[in-house]
């Protein structure tokens, strides 16, 4: 028989998991010396010609593992996802929620919190907060496509997939991840804990663009964004009246049904009705304003990002493409960021603020000013032009 899954157990030695192409999972307690057989047709729901594409032992308890299977080769397309709490003796499915018709091919927990688990599928990436009784498709803007493996950098808390034939994807920092696994999905808006912030200045790209005149052939790659990232968890979208009005008149309309006028009055009251918006204030060590930053009017996570600068002085401007007036940079120090709503034009902070420091990358090779003399240069000459 030829091995298909390894895994130590980082918790007792000498326990190793794995599963082999001749329908079995082997399990030795003792470094390979004696090793159990335990056949897949035993497990529960699992046809007996599933073949093992990953086993994975738990990072915290010694009598628990996960096996990802799949029966592709012969017409089934079924997900297979199963957890062992007592050394293999017992298998229950942990495919819940997961839709029909979605191979699966690896696994991995998060090293902080144990009810943390990701999982590589045939048409994305799943996540589970509570140890496989739900799962949640990962996007923004992952493609739907076949990932066959994952991988945590520990370090930088990122989550690193390897995707059949479109390269690889990494989520960086998805410790909002455990905040959500350990408090569950709120009923309100939230900021999470932010990362520090690396202080540099970029270089400018070659040819003021990503690949230039060096063609197709010279391979780049989009860096993280630059700045301080946030984390936002809305509960709800912020809707205007004329919305409300609309999804309520749309089944009528749909029925072919009068739809009432709601009145010359109402209808002006809804013209002059602001936009709602969200955005983030970012304060500094002083708690003296520095910059806005735009969140989406949208239900669910989202990341945005400021890129350390103030505003523009530039009150008015035209679009020019790609040119927009910024601000200068701020310097390295303590900022806190804020989560506000704003509703027909009275805002409210709606989410426990968030401390975080910006954090010079390097020293330069010359001795340099200080800070506080790089920063009032930058103001000086923001105002002069």
């Amino acid at each position: 028989s030829t091995i298909t899954s390894l895994s130590e157990s980082p918790v007792k030695e000498g326990l190793i998991w794995a599963g082999t192409d001749d329908g079995l999972i082997q399990i030795t307690q003792d470094g390979g010396t004696n090793w159990k057989a335990i056949p897949i047709k035993s497990l529960p729901g699992v046809p007996e010609t599933a073949f093992v594409n990953d086993i994975k032992a738990d990072r915290y308890d010694a009598s628990t593992a996960f096996v990802v299977l799949d029966n592709h080769k012969n017409g089934d397309f079924m997900p297979y996802v199963l957890k062992t709490t007592d050394l293999g003796k017992t298998w229950k499915s942990i495919r819940a929620n997961l839709p029909e018709r979605t191979i699966t091919w690896r696994i991995v927990q998060d090293h902080i919190v144990k009810e943390l688990l990701f999982l590589a599928t045939e048409f994305g990436i799943y996540t589970t907060l509570d140890g496989g009784n739900s799962w949640i498709q990962l996007k923004g803007g992952l493609p739907v496509i076949s990932f066959r493996d994952l991988a945590i950098q520990q370090r930088e808390n990122d989550l690193v997939a390897a995707s059949f034939g479109r390269g690889f994807y990494v989520l960086d920092d998805y410790t909002p991840l455990r905040e959500l696994a350990s408090k569950g999905l709120k009923d309100k808006p939230a900021l999470f804990p932010v990362k520090d912030a690396w202080w540099y200045i970029q270089r400018q790209l070659l040819g003021d663009d990503r690949k230039a005149t060096q063609g197709d052939n010279w391979f780049v790659a989009d860096n993280p964004p630059f700045g301080a990232v946030f984390t936002v968890y809305i509960d709800s979208a912020l809707k205007t009246p004329e919305k409300i009005r609309k999804e309520i008149e749309a089944p009528l309309i749909k029925e072919a049904k009068d739809v009432p006028f709601p009145g010359w009055d109402a209808l002006e009251a809804e013209r002059m009705y602001a936009e709602p918006l969200w955005y983030l204030v970012i304060t500094d060590h002083k708690d003296e304003f520095v910059n806005k930053v735009a969140v989406a009017n949208i239900s669910g996570l989202q990341r945005v990002t400021w890129d350390l600068r103030k505003p523009s002085v530039s009150a008015i401007w035209r679009d020019q493409g790609d040119w927009n007036p910024v601000g200068p940079m701020v310097v390295p120090g303590f900022y806190t960021a804020r989560l506000f709503s704003e509703v027909n034009g009275e805002a409210r902070q709606v989410a426990e603020p968030q401390r975080f420091e910006v954090k010079q990358l390097r020293n330069g090779t010359l001795q340099a000013s200080s800070h506080d003399d790089l920063a009032a240069y930058w103001d000086e000459t923001e105002q002069l032009s």
